[in-house]
């Protein structure tokens, strides 16, 4: 408790607010005892008038600025629900920190958004590692686990609680994720794979978007991964507590049904599900109850995918696989078939036959459908040893068809958890320790609570109970071993509440002996425990306006359950005929998944039949859950338990928003609260001797030798702190009680301000007397300086006068020669400009007489042009006149000699000659090429092996005679030939000049080789070789090779001169290949592999053009020099 001497002015101070809870304050005036109020001034400006008068009392003080964020809350000085909330939204909000200690327990902080922290370096970096050196995460806490389990050989367990939303799966999967890195091997076995494949599995059948929670996990699970004896995980086993199988068939507003039927809806049309005849999950009752499918940024059908690939990681038979899709989508038909009222009152229903969702429903679970509609309908009942069967109305239909459903899914979820232990069990060796993952519901407290929530709450007490010994144990262990003298310290122990439960004539008694009467009822059990428990129990309350609802006081809040549906939920009953019929189809006879679902393998609750014998010894869903809560218990209990505490922040999910009302809220819940009143009822603060020393050093009186540290802290802290009470000194550490790290804090700012003041005395002494030192020598320096100016001014003085004269001499002669310059300088441009103006009028006159022959000449020239004009238009028109008349001539003979019959007989027979002549000379033509078809196909059948050798080596001679007088000039016309028009644009843009003896062209004495010149030369060749009629494909290989020697000769010597490694250069080169490249396609070439053997040159002149400056280029760069080494690219770049 915090000693008024602490309440001083500028101490802060926090007080109640009904919005933040606790806000800061800082006291005006010091508090003295006897004071009813205290002037406070807010964070937000304003000074109030707080009461300290009982019961109020002095507020809680804040901490030292020192502990602001600190990692651990037992660590601060005042322990107190605010300083724990203040430093959680510190962390939270300006460090980014999801995770705090608080002793030995985790708190961990829903960001609502993907952290970075859990990558395979996060877990490399805490692997190894001590807890207290690393900073709060959920790997330290399972690295402490996993090496305390290594070390000393025992069980580990590791407790995840809280709320809906809070992130106790996602803290699971990533305790689980950090096992299997560390117990695997280099790369992850199968044993890690099927651990970490259970999680989606699990996910998906058990987790469902509620209003707090996008995957809120509707049921409790406990994971035992099971180590060898070298460390490494060998095997798992799953226990689960507690489904929630009412949401199958029903969901609040906003909220949905289990995540894997809105995958099969969103998957309805792959091929191998169309035999489900699935809709939208807008379409099935059991799915559209909370009117919103969808949950944001969630694909149904790609989470369907990665369930089914964790099935089969996991052993599960893609036809295993289809007929667990079967029963789930018979189960969302079944909740579609429509049970229709009938009779007086509607004590009476019937289902249509031709009801399409119950023939659907008989279709996949292979079942005889009017059965099945008749035994949803009715019940079979005994009376008297009689056998009858007893129509039920429309609701009692409803509620049996629901049953049904809930029947169904329950059976398969807990087969499916079976399978997954099957595939988890270990195969090598039985485990030698195992580490316990508890992943459980929080507390729970809504306007409406029934059987649900109170063995949810019912569980957390048990939980709480066990925390608050294990809290309590490791407290007085730290005592005894720092031999400290102890009380017993009292902490609020909820075993009456726990007594109150299950204690004999408890609830769970009551009602497990309410469910055993015949017409047991909700009113008649809610009237036993006001019988039994009111007014007898501390914990038990009876609402004012309410006789079918009761209270009880649990640890973390006051919760009011409703009687109404206790007694059907404890004993989940089920009608016996309907799990008959389908007991009895070929299908479930065979089927290794339908085979679960029958009577037999019912363990929760019990089954409505004709045999009330066997009644009684059915078991209810409360006596099971107590006995497997009992279990857990005693596991728990064998384990070193480790804890995380997850806390909602805020209920708008939104990404670091802190609700301090929500915050505190769950804090009381959880028992983190509860662990701090603990360490604050003991010693809270604790430091070694070596940390007090090295901080508190300043208040020791003399020096202490670093050997002498406990001696030396012991003589200390009687001095300033008076009271033993408040202090112990244990063999390494020295205990402080709550708030006197404050005290000490504060005489340490003293000393540390006296100290400061005396420093700074001498420090400003010392500026002084430096000060003075240095004005002194400043001013025997300026009377030294002084003196020798005054001697120096005399004597330049003297030296002036003389120079004065020399001066005034000379600047006269100056003077008078710079006028007679510039006399003569006036008289020669005056003359200049005389002959100018002379010069110019005679050039004026000579222009105009030259101007005037010159217009002489062109009339004359013109004159004389027209008159020619005019002569050869006449001698035209007399040249046309006599041809005219001669063709008048030629025309009237021809006339007479057609008519003569004479002319056409001799025409005939000069026809028959040439038709004869042609004749024969088309037959000699025929003759000749049959026998040069007949000599070349001989030539052909005797050797075309050997003709066609001959002929590829005379053409690679003479291609090789063509070549050698090309292949020299070859690179420097490719890389040093100007285009034609750009030259003296290219030179001009990149601003080079020509240096002597860099121009690797020939003198313009020699024959100059151009591109033209090796066109021509391939022109020539190309025609020779066309005229030996060599074969398409040989002619093809012959210039690919040709084209394949041009461009490694070029690309050899571009290589090998590094100066021609430029732009403008491989702009030559660009465009002297594209030349090569024109005729290569004009000749039908470019197809016969020459594109590909001038591919390497292409891309060298592009990359002598490219910039090659930032990492862009350089991905440019590689993605268009495919064809160059990486050598290449370097020398070229």
């Amino acid at each position: 408790m915090a000693t008024p001497e602490l309440y001083t002015k500028g101490a802060n101070v926090w007080v109640p607010d009904p919005e933040e809870v606790w806000v800061c304050a800082q006291l005006q005036q010091d508090y003295r005892p006897g004071d009813q109020q205290l002037l406070l001034l807010l964070s937000d400006g304003r000074e109030v008038q707080y009461p300290v008068a009982p019961p109020v009392g002095l507020p809680p003080l804040g901490n030292p600025d020192i502990l602001e964020g600190e990692n651990d809350l037992t660590a601060l000085s005042f322990l107190h629900e605010p300083a724990v909330l203040h430093n959680l939204r510190v962390r939270f909000l300006h460090y980014n920190s999801i995770y705090t200690y608080c002793g030995i327990i985790l708190v961990a902080l829903n960001p609502y958004e993907e952290l970075p922290i859990y990558g395979e370096e996060v877990i490399d970096a805490y692997s190894g590692q001590d807890m207290a050196e690393m900073d709060p995460h959920i790997f330290s806490l399972a690295e402490d686990a996993y090496r305390t389990m290594i070390r000393e050989e025992k069980n580990q367990s590791i407790i995840i609680s809280g709320e809906s939303g809070s992130g106790k799966t996602v803290s699971a999967k990533f305790t689980m994720r950090y096992f299997a890195v560390v117990g695997g091997a280099a790369q992850q076995t199968s044993v890690e794979e099927k651990v970490l494949a259970s999680n989606p599995i699990m996910e998906a059948i058990g987790n469902a978007k509620t209003i707090r929670n996008d995957n809120s996990s509707r049921f409790g699970k406990y994971i035992e991964i099971g180590f060898g004896s070298k460390g490494d995980i060998i095997g798992a086993n799953m226990r689960t507590y507690l489904l929630e199988k009412s949401r199958v068939v029903f969901q609040a507003p906003e909220e949905r049904n289990y995540h894997i039927f809105y995958q099969l809806c969103a998957s309805r049309d792959l091929p191998e599900m169309r035999g489900l005849k699935l809709n939208s999950a807008e379409d099935f009752q059991y799915t559209n109850q909370g009117m919103d499918i969808n949950i944001p940024g969630v694909d149904d059908a790609m989470e369907l995918e990665h369930t089914r690939n964790a099935l089969t990681i996991l052993g599960v038979q893609p036809d295993q696989q289809m007929e667990l899709f079967r029963i789930l989508a018979a189960v969302l038909h079944l909740g579609n078939v429509n049970i229709q009222a009938s009779g007086r009152g509607g004590d009476r229903s019937y289902i249509n036959g031709d009801d399409r969702s119950l023939v659907v429903f008989s279709i996949l679970m292979g079942v005889e459908g009017s059965q099945m509609a008749h035994w949803l309908c009715h019940q079979r009942l005994v009376v008297g040893g009689e056998m009858l069967v007893k129509p039920m109305s429309g609701q009692q239909a409803n509620e049996a068809r629901d049953a049904l459903a809930k029947h169904i899914y329950g059976q398969l979820f807990a087969w499916i958890v079976q399978r997954l232990n099957s595939a988890l069990r270990a195969q090598r060796e039985q485990p030698k320790t195992f580490i316990g993952v508890l992943d459980i519901y929080g507390f729970e407290t809504f306007d409406r609570n029934s059987f649900e929530q109170f063995c949810i709450n019912y569980a957390n007490e048990k939980l709480q109970q066990q925390f608050n010994r294990h809290v309590f144990q490791l407290e007085q262990e730290e005592y005894v071993r720092e031999e400290l003298p102890w009380n017993r310290i009292e902490f609020s122990d909820n075993q009456p509440c726990i007594t109150l439960i299950e204690g004999s004539l408890g609830l769970l008694d009551l009602l497990d002996e309410e469910c055993r009467v015949p017409k047991g009822s909700d009113e008649n059990w809610a009237r036993k425990l006001y019988e039994q428990h009111l007014n007898q129990s501390p914990n038990f309350r009876k609402p004012r306006m309410s006789n079918s609802a009761f209270i009880v006081l649990h640890f973390a809040d006051t919760v009011q359950y409703e009687c109404d549906g206790f007694l059907d939920k404890n004993r989940d009953t089920i009608f016996e005929e309907p799990i008959n019929i389908m007991r009895a189809s070929q299908l479930f006879q065979q089927k290794p998944v339908g085979g679960s679902l029958s009577v037999s393998s019912v363990p929760n609750g019990g089954v409505r039949s004709g045999k009330r014998a066997h009644r009684e010894h059915k078991l209810t869903v409360g006596f099971q859950f107590r006995q497997s809560l009992q279990l857990l218990m005693d596991t728990l209990n064998s384990t070193t338990p480790h804890y995380v505490r997850c806390i909602k922040p805020n209920d708008l999910k939104q990404s670091f928003l802190f609700d301090p009302k929500r915050a505190v809220q769950q804090l009381r819940a959880c028992g983190v609260l509860e662990t701090i009143r603990i360490s604050a009822a003991g010693y809270p603060s604790r430091w070694t001797y070596e940390e007090f020393f090295g901080r508190y050093r300043v208040l020791f009186h003399g020096s202490s030798a670093q050997d002498e540290l406990q001696v030396s802290c012991q003589k200390a802290i009687p001095n300033l702190i008076p009271d033993p009470e408040q202090y112990c000194f244990g063999k390494t550490k020295v205990f402080f009680r709550a708030g006197q790290v404050a005290v000490l804090e504060k005489l340490r700012a003293e000393r540390l301000w006296l100290a400061g003041v005396l420093i700074q005395s001498w420090v400003r002494g010392w500026i002084q007397r430096r000060r003075y030192l240095q004005l002194r020598r400043s001013a025997l320096t300026l009377q030294r300086y002084a003196r020798g100016a005054l001697a120096r001014r005399l004597a330049w003085t003297l030296r002036y006068t003389w120079a004065a004269l020399i001066i005034q001499k000379t600047y006269r002669m100056v003077m008078v020669r710079q006028l007679y310059l510039a006399i003569r300088e006036a008289t020669i441009t005056i003359q200049a400009f005389a002959r100018g103006m002379q010069t110019r009028r005679t050039y004026r006159l000579l222009l105009e007489e030259r101007a005037a022959v010159r217009l002489q000449a062109w009339v004359r020239c013109w004159l004389t042009r027209c008159w020619f004009r005019r002569i050869r238009a006449a001698v035209v028109l007399l040249q046309c006149c006599v041809r005219r008349r001669a063709a008048r001539r030629e025309l009237r003979r021809l006339r007479a000699e057609a008519r003569s019959v004479e002319k056409y007989r001799e025409l005939n027979k000069g026809m028959e000659v040439k038709l004869m002549q042609l004749q024969l000379r088309a037959d000699q033509q025929v003759r000749k090429r049959r026998v040069c078809v007949y000599i070349f196909c001989q030539l052909i059948a005797f050797n075309y092996d050997s003709t066609t050798s001959v002929h590829c080596i005379v053409v690679r001679e003479y291609c090789s005679l063509l070549v050698l007088p090309l292949l020299c000039p070859v690179p420097a016309m490719l890389e040093s030939e100007t285009i034609p028009g750009l030259s003296g644009a290219v030179v001009k843009m990149v601003g080079s000049r020509k240096r002597a003896g860099s121009d690797p062209r020939p003198a313009a004495s020699g024959e100059v080789a151009s591109m033209a010149a090796v066109l021509r030369e391939l022109g020539a060749l190309h025609t020779a070789l066309e005229r030996q009629d060599l074969p398409a494909a040989l002619l093809e290989q012959a210039f690919r090779q040709l084209a394949h020697l041009l461009a490694a000769s070029a690309l050899n010597s571009l290589l090998l001169r590094k100066d021609m490694c430029c732009w403008n250069r491989g702009l030559q080169i660009r465009y002297n290949v594209s030349l090569l490249e024109e005729w290569l396609r004009s000749r039908d070439l470019w197809t016969g592999g020459a594109a590909s053997a001038l591919e390497p040159l292409i891309q060298a002149a592009q990359l002598l053009q490219m910039s090659k400056k930032t990492e862009v280029d350089g991905q440019a760069i590689v993605q268009t020099c495919n064809a160059l080494s990486s050598q290449q690219v370097e020398h070229l770049t």
